[in-house]
């Protein structure tokens, strides 16, 4: 099936013949009545497109299985030089039958769930930016001097933003953007909240937790992401998978080239894995690495490079269920505490003091740092000896034997 918004163009694949069928109306009723046509035997293809989702969960029932197939990689249709619905859904159907049908994996119900609560939420946060970008765009428009508090939009910063000297319309217009902030902060707040409620019993999220810059927010996101990790067999899959690894050109004797990174794949994740990369600044063997890289290539590609480090660490705690070995105990127990505060849990009221109060002690705080700082140390003296190799201006001729 080639499917779009409204219609589906449906191609059958028998003994090796193509027979088209026709179009079908993309709602519940008709697929229904479609999948009361198929037999238990058969196979349904469909590309990935935002309402396949919903189509596999239709037809499921009435056949064998339903496939949903990786776009990206059916370049069959992509290179096709005369390409209609009715060709395209016949090379779906064609590469089934051959085995050559690139499929992608189908997450269950609640991993789908978890992955639109995140997607949302960095929707929201995107939103927000963006308003505040426009805010700042307005004052530095007016020769307006930055705002001496820390944040323009609490109640300091507000107070002093009121007070500036702006047109009418500008003035009505950072209103009204400040009116629709404190709308997406209410909206922000109770997704905040059902994702602290998924998470809070997950040991994925809470194990990933115990990595230095990786909040909930970024826990939630990466394991909705990954889903079930038993299906990647090795930490460089899952940084594919994630569009981290860089793109390689090579053909026949020349030299591998590798570029900038692929970004094929969970474009969120890889976003909330390069924000956790530029929030890991407290000492540790993360730390050295950014310093390390940041030396020889810059900030951008440092950051970019500490989330591919991220993406194999996350592979490593979760294939082998343990947590970070540098991680900072009070400091995981006050994130802990948040999510449980996020998740609605009541505030503990009374002299005793839960484990999250280790947090407010700075003599424990400062012990945990030296520990991680000194882990830091160990790392920069284990890589004090290494020296980048120098690409090779051509490659070598194979050798077909050796002689004396």
């Amino acid at each position: 099936m080639d499917v779009h918004r409204t219609f589906g163009e449906v191609v059958f694949c028998e003994d090796g013949r193509l027979r088209h069928v026709g179009r079908i109306d993309m709602t519940r009723t008709a697929l229904e009545g479609f999948g009361k046509t198929l037999l238990g035997s058969d196979e349904v293809v469909v590309e990935a497109t935002a309402n396949s989702m919903a189509v596999s969960r239709v037809l499921a029932p009435f056949v064998a299985r339903v496939i949903i197939a990786n776009p990206l990689q059916v370049k069959a249709i992509a290179q096709a030089h005369v390409k209609t619905d009715k060709i395209d859904a016949g090379t779906l159907a064609s590469l089934q039958a051959a085995g050559y049908l690139p499929q992608i994996w189908t997450p269950d119900a609640e991993t789908e769930r978890k992955r639109r609560l995140v997607a949302r939420r960095y929707q929201v946060v995107r939103h927000c930016t963006r308003l505040k970008n426009e805010v700042h765009s307005i004052l530095h428009a007016h020769l307006l001097p930055k705002c001496p508090h820390a944040d323009l939009f609490n109640a300091r910063g507000g107070a002093w933003l009121a007070a500036q000297q702006l047109p009418d319309d500008e003035r009505a217009a950072i209103d009204r953007h400040v009116r629709e902030l404190d709308r997406l902060a209410e909206d922000l707040a109770l997704l905040d909240r059902e994702i602290a409620q998924n998470a809070i019993d997950d040991s994925a999220v809470n194990r990933l937790m115990t990595i230095t810059g990786v909040n909930l927010a970024v826990a939630a996101g990466i394991v909705a992401a990954i889903g079930d990790i038993s299906r990647f067999n090795s930490p460089q899959k899952l940084v594919s998978y994630f569009g981290l690894n860089p793109r390689v050109r090579q053909s026949g004797l020349r030299a591998a080239h590798h570029g900038r990174i692929s970004k094929i794949g969970r474009s969120h994740a890889r976003a909330m894995l390069v924000e956790a990369a530029w929030a890991a600044k407290a000492p540790g063997p993360l730390h050295a690495f950014f310093v390390r890289i940041r030396a020889r290539r810059g900030h951008q590609i440092a950051a970019v490079a500490v989330a591919r480090k991220l993406t194999v660490l996350c592979w490593h705690l979760l294939t082998k269920g343990e947590d970070y070995l540098w991680a900072r105990p009070s400091l995981v127990a006050n994130k802990t505490r948040a999510m449980q505060l996020q998740a609605g849990h009541p505030q503990q009221k009374g002299s005793r003091r839960g484990p999250a109060y280790a947090y407010n002690i700075k003599a424990l705080r400062d012990r945990e740092m030296l520990i991680a700082a000194r882990a830091e140390q160990s790392y920069e003296r284990l890589v004090t000896q290494w020296k980048p190799r120098r690409p090779k201006t051509g490659a070598r001729a194979p050798q077909l034997g050796r002689t004396k």
